[in-house]
């Protein structure tokens, strides 16, 4: 019963995301104002215990989230054959941005000790 009180959480989270993004006209897509819900919420147990029973489930089947991606490939193999080499030079590309901006934020909020030297 835990499972089905953690999938109805989860879809209530989503659903109240995407209806703040419409409804407020928030540049935030609603699955990502969800998540942040969904983390306010998780600071009480009574509802961790029920999310927690309805995770386990699903990230033992993420694999299986993947299908669709595969046959969209699949589906739009001619596109990907025509544009891919661009979109993989962008993902590349983004990835080692994102790398080198979180590096530089962690290296300036990092607490550094300062260390001296021996006289």
């Amino acid at each position: 019963m835990d499972t089905l009180k953690g999938l109805t959480l989860l879809l209530l989270c989503q659903s109240a995301g995407e209806a703040l993004a419409r409804v407020a006209g928030l540049p935030l897509p609603g699955p990502v104002l969800g998540l942040a819900l969904l983390a306010l919420l998780l600071q009480w147990p009574a509802v961790r215990g029920p999310v927690e029973a309805a995770a386990t489930p699903l990230l033992q089947h993420l694999s299986l989230l993947f299908v669709p991606v595969g046959v969209g490939v699949v589906a739009h193999l001619g596109l990907v054959t025509q544009y891919g080499l661009r979109m993989g030079l962008a993902l590349l590309l983004s990835t080692w941005i994102g790398l080198l901006v979180t590096a530089l934020v962690l290296q300036r909020l990092w607490p550094h000790e300062r260390s001296e030297a021996p006289a």
